[in-house]
């Protein structure tokens, strides 16, 4: 039996409208009660912004993802209008970070710049005492782990976090969150990640519509996968799965303040 749930990294407004609407309408048929839909850029933000006024179960982050091209000033200031102005109604500063993937593809891409863009945004967030969700992983989280320690943020969210064993104790000992993906029933990598992470500073997500593998291959990413993320959880953890459904639901509405 399904238990109530959150999809707490979701990119929402990337959705085509009669996916947007389908979603929208089966969501309570599985128990999924809130999606927290993270932004790319300024255009993405005002189109989570307007998804929200629409369905109060659409939550708000505002950010920019790192895997594109840098922003210019005209667009930085656009966000940060947006975030100040939205502040009371947003849950999140994010999606940010660094760009792994692009460095990876074109090593001639510099990170400084990336970094101090995401600089920004860790101030915002402490200013403002809103949660953080990032895009860091492997050898970029624990430069963006000294830019937390720096500002002193602890409310930091970790998304599809994959690095070694240093840093996943190094964000324990911080208390940072992570979410778990889908790919939790094929990847050996993220099953490790769960079995070594305390439940306590774990959530779940989907990243949508980003597609997965194994026995989601060929599906559109939908928040019901969840459920059967929660299930692997449960398995990996050798815990009841209601325990794992009343924590991983706890989680997030505490992390996102989510009444």
């Amino acid at each position: 039996m399904h238990q109530p749930i959150i999809d707490s990294h979701i990119h929402f407004d990337l959705y085509k409208e009669d996916e947007k609407r389908h979603i929208l309408k089966v969501m309570e048929a599985y128990k999924v009660t809130d999606l927290i839909s993270v932004s790319r850029h300024a255009q993405s933000a005002q189109e989570n912004i307007e998804l929200a006024k629409q369905d109060e179960r659409v939550k708000v982050s505002i950010g920019y993802h790192p895997e594109q091209k840098l922003p210019n000033q005209n667009e930085v200031d656009k966000l940060f209008e947006l975030i100040d102005g939205y502040q009371d109604e947003i849950v999140a500063i994010g999606e940010v970070g660094l760009p792994y993937y692009m460095r990876k593809d074109n090593r001639s891409i510099k990170v400084e710049p990336y970094l101090n863009l995401l600089e920004k945004f860790v101030q915002k967030a402490k200013e403002l005492d809103l949660p953080i969700v990032l895009h860091a992983i492997y050898e970029d989280a624990p430069i963006v782990c000294d830019l937390l320690e720096q500002y002193s943020v602890t409310k930091a969210h970790f998304h599809w976090f994959k690095g070694d064993a240093k840093t996943v104790k190094r964000m324990i000992d911080h208390h940072y969150f992570i979410s778990i993906t889908p790919d939790v029933l094929y990847e050996a990598e993220i099953q490790s990640l769960v079995q070594s992470y305390p439940l306590s500073k774990m959530m779940v997500e989907t990243d949508g519509p980003w597609p997965f593998e194994g026995p989601f291959q060929g599906q559109m990413t939908h928040p019901k996968m969840i459920h059967e993320t929660v299930m692997k959880i449960a398995e990996l953890k050798q815990c009841e799965v209601a325990y794992i459904y009343e924590n991983l639901f706890q989680n997030t509405k505490d992390f996102y303040k989510i009444i």
